[in-house]
């Protein structure tokens, strides 16, 4: 049906030129989408779509290639029922179909064998299958799922009312954005940046200011890239012409020099090529050759989902492979799949293929691996570089401490671990990269997993494609004199010692850092006379405080690392954990400390002399004397080390979980 309507708007058009030139009240037949006759004369007037007021709270408009529950298509469809089979083997389908289409449907899927545990069907009246264009827009708000619903920019009522049809379905919020608009032309980094091509300001009056705020309200976009088309046809949307791979990756076709639109496009990559992702850099511009003109060739309309991408393959076999290549390099360790439709009905289109018929459906309970701060080019020297993370588990369960690592390959060699605490600050966590030298090459990834299964690295590629940067060239700095006496620490029972750093050099140096150096294990906790970085002058000294956190059975070595200005100095540390337990626990009986994890008041049952909190990172955050009942509603999610002293001078530490 769909080739015999392009025949007739075909006719129509060359009919009509005398006609339209006089009459303008005529629309643009081009900009539609497949209309028929009807519709083409019938304005677009939703009389379904209600306005609302934005999200109250903060918008996370998902990426496509983040992870998927699964996928949206209609019945009667609009790819191949092979396509559905393959569908069904990556995760679950949704399919729309009203209820007197059903039975056709489950026939013709089971027939073809579709793995019919992984399809639910949803009974809704469709007028197309452009499921893309018409299907609910996914975000997070907060940490919730919800539906933005926007003006669809076609006269068909049912697909217009499928946002409400899907926020029903899945009993979510959904938010009415006054604008007029269609998820073909656009797409988004899941960070807040998102791309459309001027389409998107013709239909809403040219208001651009409006436009710009209402996205910002609604989806959380801004930067929001607005484009040329490039392509210069009836469509006008950007899925036929580019495609966001990654959130510093974008691919867009290219046409053959001799051709009218060649410059066009190139105007486009080159936009691209000299703005900064949300890393910081310029995206990386893929190309994808394309032969123009009518050879079918829609390799950018293809659908990523999970870790395999569908391309829409075109008539031409070596432009076929090339593209297929193209996808191969920008996303290494993803499966790519051709995908050929020959069906004459409903065949490929260079401006409607895959991904114009397909929407895929956020995983509500995803991992979020946001790491924004990403290190690269070259850095000013440091004996150790900050790699800053949230972690947002979208599933409400408890990220796994253990599991939220920086790896990290210095100079091509084997990847290290770095693990990582909490900072104090909502879902943020650091680790350290150490270990380098001047001019080193560093490639590192960030990791994370939670107690719902979930796993997750930023860049998705991991050590396939990493975040990369350079160190600058430097020579260390050889004190004339020690700065640090002590070689070694021995505790004893009390668990608790000191130790001083004296400058005895010539000049004034910095102490940027004191911590221990162990397998992702703290053992120590640390407390300095002045707060770091501290620099010290010729002959002032730093006394630092050490005690015991968390002990294992037997001795245990360990190390303190003090990195300054004149390099990174190592002390040993030894504890014999059974002495300590033989002297102290009686003492750690006679406290109950209670609730764990706990909220806003942290109770201790026993005879208290003074209660000294440390963050995981080994900072103070709190003191008090003679307490059994402390608020602790200021102190910020995270793991805690709580020493608890009697009056005889005696202590004991635990490790405390705070959770809001």
């Amino acid at each position: 049906m769909k080739k015999v309507l392009l025949t007739l708007v075909a006719i129509a058009l060359c009919i009509s030129v005398k006609v339209n030139a006089q009459d303008q009240t005529k629309p643009d037949w081009k900009r539609w989408h497949y209309l028929s006759e009807e519709e083409m004369n019938t304005p677009v007037r939703n009389e379904n779509f209600v306005e609302t007021d934005p999200p109250t709270g903060t918008p996370r408009f998902v990426a496509e290639f983040e992870p998927m529950q699964g996928v949206m298509i209609r019945y009667p469809l609009g790819i191949p029922t092979s396509l559905v089979v393959q569908l069904s083997n990556n995760c679950h389908v949704y399919c729309i179909v009203s209820s007197s289409y059903q039975s056709s449907a489950q026939s013709s899927f089971q027939s073809a064998g579709v793995n019919m545990s992984n399809v639910t069907w949803v009974n809704a009246a469709s007028d197309s299958y452009w499921v893309r264009d018409y299907g609910p827009w996914y975000i997070f708000e907060d940490r919730n799922p919800a539906i933005v619903d926007n003006v669809y920019n076609r006269p068909r009522p049912n697909d217009d009312n499928m946002s409400g049809v899907f926020a029903n379905f899945w009993q979510i919020p959904m938010y009415g954005m006054n604008l007029q608009h269609t998820g073909g032309n656009m797409m988004e980094d899941g960070r807040g940046h998102g791309v459309s091509d001027e389409l998107v300001f013709q239909e809403n009056n040219y208001n651009e200011a409006n436009v710009r705020q209402k996205m910002r309200d609604y989806l959380g976009i801004d930067p929001y890239h607005v484009t040329i088309d490039p392509q210069g046809d009836y469509i006008a949307h950007v899925d036929c012409w580019g495609k966001y791979l990654a959130p510093d990756k974008i691919l867009i076709a290219q046409l053959p020099s001799s051709n009218s639109q060649y410059a066009l496009y190139e105007q486009v990559a080159e936009y691209f090529a000299t703005t900064n992702c949300c890393w910081g850099y310029p995206y990386h511009v893929y190309r994808v050759q394309e032969p123009g003109g009518s050879t079918l060739a829609p390799y950018t309309n293809s659908l990523i989902l999970n870790k395999t991408v569908y391309v829409p393959l075109g008539s031409q076999s070596s432009y076929n492979e090339a593209a297929l290549q193209v996808y191969q390099e920008a996303m290494p360790g993803y499966t790519i799949v051709g995908v050929t439709n020959n069906d004459w009905s409903i065949g490929w289109e260079n401006t409607d293929a895959l991904h114009c018929r397909t929407r895929g459906v956020m995983d509500f309970g995803m991992l979020f691996v946001d790491h924004r701060d990403v290190i690269f080019g070259e850095q000013q020297w440091q004996d150790s570089i900050a790699i800053t993370s949230k972690f947002i588990a979208y599933s409400g369960e408890n990220l796994k401490q253990d599991s939220l690592l920086v790896y990290y390959s210095i100079d091509g060699g084997a990847y290290q671990v770095a693990h990582m605490t909490a900072t104090g600050e909502p879902d943020e966590y650091v680790g350290y990269i150490k270990g380098y030298q001047g001019e080193s090459s560093i490639d590192y990834y960030v990791f994370g997993a939670d107690e719902s299964g979930r796993r997750y690295t930023q860049p998705v590629f991991a050590e396939l494609d990493p975040h990369h940067f350079t160190m600058e060239a430097h020579t260390p700095v050889t004190p004339t004199e020690p700065s640090i006496s002590v070689e070694e620490l021995v505790f004893d029972e009390s668990g608790e010692l000191t130790f001083t750093i004296t400058n005895e050099t010539a000049a004034p140096f910095t102490i940027n850092d004191i911590s221990e150096e162990i397998d992702g294990l703290n053992y120590l906790w640390f407390e300095t006379s002045q707060d770091l970085p501290a620099t010290l002058a010729v002959g002032e000294s730093l006394v630092v405080t050490v005690g015991i956190a968390l002990v294992a059975k037997g001795y245990v070595e360990t190390h303190i690392v003090v990195i300054s200005d004149l390099g990174s100095q190592y002390i040993t540390v030894k504890i014999n954990e059974e002495i300590i337990n033989g002297v102290g626990e009686n003492l750690a009986a006679s406290f109950e400390v209670y609730p764990n994890p706990m909220n806003n008041t942290l109770y201790i049952n026993g005879e208290v002399q003074d209660v000294t909190i440390f963050n995981a990172v080994g900072q103070q955050v709190m003191f008090v004397v003679s307490a059994n009942e402390i608020n602790v509603a200021d102190l910020n999610e995270g793991l805690y080390f709580v020493r608890i002293s009697d009056k005889k001078g005696n202590s004991v530490v635990k490790k405390i979980v705070k959770s809001l």
